[in-house]
């Protein structure tokens, strides 16, 4: 899948919003991109899900596995770190994920580009 990569940081929106451990949804250059806020750590991945097919994954259940920060689906369930995007419990299934970070107060994402 080719994309629209941003070529530069894109504000989404005060680091306030983000409620600890609830997913927002965001739209980055025609991207549906899921935000997470847990404890002092930002992350951001694809809000499709790669097994469903689904634009759910904001909608998941952030969590963690031997001290690995998780993101379960909510459709079936597959648990994947939010670090690496891995798939803990499907070999070879990965959630794309993106950089993120806070700037001034404002939550902004930079979209990883494909290879």
């Amino acid at each position: 899948m080719t994309r629209a990569l941003t070529r530069d940081w894109t504000a989404i929106c005060p680091l306030d919003r983000l409620e600890p451990d609830r997913g927002v949804a965001a739209l980055v250059d025609g991207v549906q991109v899921a935000l997470f806020r847990t404890g002092d750590e930002l992350y951001a991945v694809d809000n499709l899900d790669p097994v469903g097919g689904a634009y759910v994954m904001s909608r998941g259940i952030v969590g963690s596995r031997g001290g690995v920060p998780t993101l379960a689906s909510p459709l079936h369930k597959q648990v994947y770190d939010l670090r690496t995007g891995q798939c803990l419990d499907l070999p070879g299934v990965t959630l794309p994920v993106h950089q993120v970070r806070c700037r001034d107060g404002l939550v902004e994402v930079w979209l990883r580009q494909e290879e």
